[in-house]
């Protein structure tokens, strides 16, 4: 049996002496939620994905044509992704043939209403800098 205190536990740790103002409450755990969130939206697709969802897309052929260089495979495989993580809701409508739609959920439009300044900032660094890639 470890002596180790869960991670809940724990008390919150600062991450450094002197960080950047504005930055001052975020401590040890607040970091490491927000990593997992990064890394969830970082991956190669899946912020296009639900972007694409955002905008409108609902059907796979819909998804297929908002993100540009995408393989149906990978498509399928970040909706049942999205999907898992509450993101995505599918729904499958028993009609011949069998309809099935991709939405975002309100979990999603709430990360994508996080996301939207970096958005924006992404279209002004671009703008700036056109040679950065």
């Amino acid at each position: 049996m470890s002596n180790e205190t869960p991670p809940g536990d724990r008390p919150a740790r600062k991450m450094s002496a002197d960080p950047a103002p504005g930055f001052e409450s975020i401590d040890e755990e607040l970091c490491r939620s927000f990593q997992r969130s990064a890394e969830l939206v970082g991956r190669k697709w899946t912020a296009g994905i639900l972007l694409a969802g955002i905008l409108g897309a609902r059907r796979f052929s819909e998804y297929r044509r908002h993100v540009e260089g995408i393989s149906d495979r990978l498509i399928a495989q970040r909706l049942r992704e999205l999907e898992a993580e509450g993101l995505i809701e599918r729904q499958v409508v028993p009609t011949t043939p069998v309809l099935i739609t991709y939405k975002p959920s309100e979990r999603a439009v709430g990360l994508m209403r996080a996301l939207h300044p970096l958005v924006k900032w992404s279209i002004d660094d671009q703008a700036s800098a056109p040679d950065r890639r």
